[in-house]
């Protein structure tokens, strides 16, 4: 029996779940596992399901599946469930949230492919090299961000990439490269934003005597760190915190939520609705 995740969403309305597993039993299929959620506020239905099935060709089932529900208008997706998703690291110089992905891929906690690390300054190279992973050096300037991003997108293409994380990546991407990339580029901020922008955000927290430290692992759009939430979490801190402690507790915070959206997006328990996410943890 061969297993698939299936994610959908569409306009909530009743017979949804009745098609699908209509469907589902005509491919002779089993379900193993189902979460839904249907949205008030937006009238939006989204659903993830695990199921087996001794059908082997994914398009042909998900061909089947979707002839039941084709009057519903819904988004589709299905993956066999040993198919991992092909993702691309980027990275500048701060290399805490890269380095506690490798540990988590290298381990087996992550399910998740890693073709390339891409970065705008060679200082990652030997954490790459150390885990075999081939390195790309892509420098960024004023001048040549545009080819920067058209190689970008060529490597995305080249090497099948399901999606793109910054791992403390320091560049704004372009809006038309966040278009292109629409859903699938994961990037992580600290919680301080608007509040401390530009350096040293944690210094600037510490002189305001901040009680909470916290970050956010997001998808990236156009709207500077505002895209929709995957994954948050905070730290209480006090008065008797230095700044670097600061520093280091915001590190640890920041590692620990992107690791838990790229687990989750992975896994597709991550569904796009508009401006926010349905999580099926």
């Amino acid at each position: 029996m061969q297993r698939y995740i299936l994610t959908l969403s569409c306009p909530d309305q009743p017979g949804i779940v009745h098609a699908l597993a209509g469907g589902i039993a005509e491919a002779k299929g089993n379900i193993l596992e189902s979460a839904q959620f249907s949205d008030p506020g937006t009238g939006v239905f989204t659903l993830r399901v695990c199921l087996e099935t001794p059908q082997t060709d994914a398009e042909a089932l998900r061909d089947a599946l979707a002839l039941p529900l084709a009057r519903f208008d819904p988004v589709l997706t299905l993956r066999p469930e040993q198919q991992r998703r092909r993702v691309l690291l980027m990275v500048s110089r701060f290399d805490h949230c890269l380095v506690d992905l490798l540990y988590r891929w290298d381990l087996g906690e992550l399910p998740v492919d890693i073709p390339l690390i891409v970065s705008n300054h060679p200082d990652c190279a030997p954490i790459a090299e150390r885990y075999g992973i081939p390195f790309v050096y892509l420098p960024v300037t004023r001048d040549t961000k545009p080819e920067a991003e058209t190689e970008l997108l060529r490597l995305v293409a080249e090497h099948q990439v399901d999606f793109v994380v910054l791992a403390r990546y320091m560049q704004v991407l372009s809006d038309g490269l966040c278009r292109r990339l629409s859903g699938r580029v994961i990037n992580i901020h600290h919680s301080f934003l608007p509040g401390f922008k530009g350096a040293k955000p944690y210094h600037q927290a510490h002189d305001r005597g901040v009680k909470l430290i916290g970050a956010t692992a997001h998808f990236v759009t156009a709207d500077l760190d505002e895209g929709p939430i995957i994954e948050q979490d905070v730290v209480r801190v006090g008065h008797r915190h230095t700044a670097p402690e600061l520093v280091s507790i915001g590190r640890d915070v920041e590692r620990i939520v992107l690791a838990r959206a790229v687990r989750l997006h992975a896994e597709d328990r991550v569904v796009l609705t508009g401006s926010r996410t349905v999580v099926f943890s």
